[in-house]
C-alpha cells in the first residue's frame, strides 16, 4: 500500500546577492494514511520549510524547490498549477499555522473565516456551512460558539484562536494535516487539550498528520513516527519508542540530553535551606485593577497576591494566560501602579516612591520581557538599546558607556562587535541574551524575569538557564521568574507562587509544592507537563483527566 504522501530528496534553494542558501537539502520521508508523524528540530533546521513546500507556500518569495519529488496519494504537486494547488489547499490538506493571530484574517469574524472553505471547496450554501462550522467549533472543545463566530481573532485568547485555526483546518475533512508549531507559545494546560483533541481528530476522522515542533515532550505524547533534522537534513527517522530509548544520532542524543529534567529528576528539587533575616523582597496584599467599561465593572487582575523571597534566590510566579502574573511582576516595578499593597525591597517601600525617587531605585530593578525583539526598537543598534539606561541612570560618560555596554555583552556570551548590530540580525536566542544584558547594564539587585525562555527551542533554553544561574550565584541577584511551565520552575526556583484568576491558590518551596501538590489546579498544572518519554493511551487520558478536574474546579477555563 503505497503511502499518502511522500517526499523524496527534496532541495529547497533561496538565491541572494551574498549567494544561495539551501534551507532543505535532499529530504525524504513518507506519511501514511491516519498516522502522525513529528518533525523535530531547533529553529532554522528546515523543519516549516519542509512543510511548507508541500503546498508551496515557501515564507521566502526568492525560495523555489530546486530539486526532488513531493507526491500526495500519487499525484506530483512540484509541477502542479497554482489551480490545482488551490484545489488541495483546505480541501485535501489543511494546514495549522504556529501563530494563529496572523494566519486568520483581523477584518473577518470567526463565521466568515470557518465558513469560507466550505462555500468555496464543499459548495455549501451559507447556511449548511454555518451550521456546519458550529458544529467544528463545538467539536474542537469550544462552549460559547455564539459569541466565538461573532468575534474577530484579537478579541480571542491564545488557546481559543489555535482551537479556531484547528476547526478551520479540519472543515473540509482533509486527508492530511500540516501542524506547524501549534502549541509553542500556550500554556501547558492549552497544549495538551490540544494535543489531545488532534489525536482524538486523527483516531476519529483518520485523518494524518504532519507535526512540526522543537519539543520532543509534545512528540511523545502523540507521534508514531519521528523525524530528526538538523541544519536542512534528515539526520534520523524512527519509531518514537526507539528514538527516546534508543537514539542512534549524535543530534538527536544531544536533543533528548537538553530537555528539562524537571519534576521527574528528585536532584533537581532538592531543597536549599531558606536564609534567616528579613526577605529582600516582600509582596503585601498586591491588587491591581483595570477600568471597565461603560457596560462592565472593572477587572481585578491582581487581587490580595502575598509572597516574599530572600536576597540571591529565585521565586517562580505561575499560572496561565490571564491569572495576573505579568501584571503582578509589572507592578512590583511600577510600571503598573498598584491599586493596593505594599512592595517592599530591601527595607524600602517601592509604592511610596515619588517620581524622582522611582526613578533612581530602578536602576537597582531591571526587567526581562518575554518577547525581546518588540521590547528593542528595530532602528536602534544593540549598542545604543544598552546605552539608553546608562544615560538615564548614570553619570557615566561615553566612553564609560561604550566599555560597560561591552563588558555586559560579553558576560551573556555575545561579543564587542554586536553593538553595531540591529535587532533582527540575531537569532531568538541571542535576543533574549541582549535582554539580559540590558537589563543588567545598570548592575540591578532584582530582576523580574517575564517567561524569559517560553518560545525558544530546548538547547537555547538550557543554555538561557545556565546562564541566569550563573548570574545569579556571581552577582547575588534576586529574580522574580514568571512563567507557565513548571518543568523550568524545577530547574531555577527556590519557592514557587501559583497564582490563577488573580489569586495565589498555593506557595512553598519548589520541591514541597512540586511533590505533593495540594490544590487542583496545581495537580493540573503538573500533569500538563509534556512527559520526557512516550506515555500509553492509558496514561495519556489519566492526565489529561487530572488537567480538567482542575480546571473544571472552578479555578481556570478550558476555552
Amino acid at each position: 500500500m503505497s503511502p499518502l504522501l511522500s517526499i523524496e530528496d527534496l532541495r529547497v534553494e533561496i538565491p541572494s546577492d551574498r549567494g544561495v542558501a539551501v534551507p532543505v537539502d535532499g529530504v525524504s520521508l513518507t506519511i501514511d494514511e491516519g498516522a502522525m508523524l513529528g518533525l523535530v528540530g531547533e529553529s532554522g533546521s528546515g523543519k516549516s520549510m519542509t512543510a511548507m513546500s508541500i503546498l508551496r507556500m515557501l515564507p521566502a518569495a526568492s525560495a523555489r524547490i530546486a530539486a526532488g519529488s513531493i507526491r500526495l496519494d500519487g499525484r506530483e504537486l512540484t509541477k502542479a498549477s497554482e489551480r490545482e494547488l488551490r484545489g488541495i489547499r483546505g480541501a485535501e490538506v489543511g494546514t495549522i499555522f504556529q501563530e494563529p493571530l496572523t494566519a486568520l484574517n483581523p477584518v473577518f469574524t470567526v463565521r466568515d473565516q470557518v465558513t469560507e472553505p466550505l462555500r468555496v471547496h464543499r459548495r455549501m450554501s451559507r447556511r449548511a456551512a454555518d451550521a456546519r462550522a458550529r458544529e467544528l467549533l463545538e467539536m474542537v472543545g469550544i462552549r460559547q460558539v455564539d459569541r466565538v463566530m461573532g468575534s474577530y481573532p484579537f478579541q480571542l485568547s491564545g488557546g481559543m484562536r489555535q482551537r479556531v485555526m484547528i476547526a478551520l483546518a479540519m472543515s473540509c475533512e482533509p486527508r492530511l494535516l500540516i501542524a506547524d508549531e501549534p502549541t509553542t507559545a500556550l500554556d501547558v494546560t492549552t497544549q495538551a487539550q490540544i494535543l489531545d483533541l488532534m489525536v482524538g481528530l486523527q483516531r476519529d476522522h483518520g485523518t494524518a498528520v504532519l507535526l512540526i515542533t522543537h519539543d520532543l515532550g509534545v512528540v511523545a505524547q502523540t507521534c508514531d513516527t519521528v523525524a530528526v533534522m538538523n541544519h536542512g537534513s534528515l539526520v534520523e527517522t524512527a519509531d518514537v519508542e526507539d528514538l527516546f530509548h534508543h537514539p542512534r544520532h549524535e543530534y538527536t542524543r544531544h536533543l533528548l540530553s537538553m530537555r528539562p529534567a524537571g519534576i521527574a529528576d528528585g536532584e533537581a528539587l532538592l531543597e536549599r535551606p531558606v536564609p534567616e533575616g528579613r526577605p529582600f523582597l516582600e509582596v503585601r496584599g498586591l491588587k491591581k485593577e483595570f477600568p471597565g467599561s461603560r457596560r462592565s465593572e472593572p477587572v481585578r487582575a491582581v487581587d490580595g497576591v502575598d509572597f516574599s523571597v530572600h536576597r540571591g534566590r529565585t521565586v517562580a510566579v505561575v499560572g496561565e494566560s490571564g491569572s495576573g502574573k505579568s501584571t503582578t511582576g509589572r507592578a512590583i516595578l511600577r510600571l503598573l501602579e498598584p491599586t493596593e499593597g505594599v512592595v517592599v525591597v530591601d527595607g524600602t517601600d517601592v509604592t511610596t516612591l515619588g517620581p524622582e525617587a522611582l526613578r533612581r531605585w530602578r536602576s537597582r530593578a531591571q526587567m526581562i520581557f518575554q518577547d525581546t525583539y518588540a521590547s528593542l526598537d528595530p532602528r536602534w543598534r544593540i549598542g545604543r538599546s544598552l546605552e539608553e539606561p546608562l544615560r538615564m541612570h548614570t553619570t557615566q560618560d561615553a566612553a564609560e558607556r561604550r566599555r560597560t555596554v561591552v563588558t555586559a555583552l560579553e558576560t551573556v556570551g555575545l561579543s564587542a562587535e554586536d553593538v553595531h548590530k540591529f535587532p533582527h540580525e540575531f537569532s531568538g536566542g541571542q535576543r533574549q541574551r541582549i535582554g539580559i544584558a540590558r537589563a543588567l547594564v545598570t548592575e540591578p539587585d532584582l530582576v523580574v524575569c517575564d517567561e524569559p525562555v517560553s518560545a525558544l527551542d530546548v538547547s537555547v533554553q538550557a543554555q538561557v538557564l545556565e546562564l541566569l544561574r550563573e548570574l545569579q550565584e556571581r552577582l547575588d541577584l534576586t529574580y522574580v521568574f514568571i512563567t507557565h511551565d513548571l518543568s523550568v520552575v524545577a530547574e531555577i526556583a527556590d519557592e514557587v507562587v501559583v497564582m490563577n484568576q488573580g489569586t495565589v491558590v498555593e506557595s512553598g518551596p519548589v520541591a514541597q509544592v512540586l511533590r505533593s501538590p495540594q490544590h487542583p489546579y496545581t495537580k493540573a498544572l503538573i500533569a500538563a507537563v509534556p512527559p520526557s518519554a512516550p506515555l500509553t493511551a492509558a496514561e495519556r487520558e489519566q492526565r489529561l483527566r487530572v488537567v480538567d478536574a482542575g480546571l473544571d474546579a472552578g479555578v481556570g477555563a478550558a476555552s
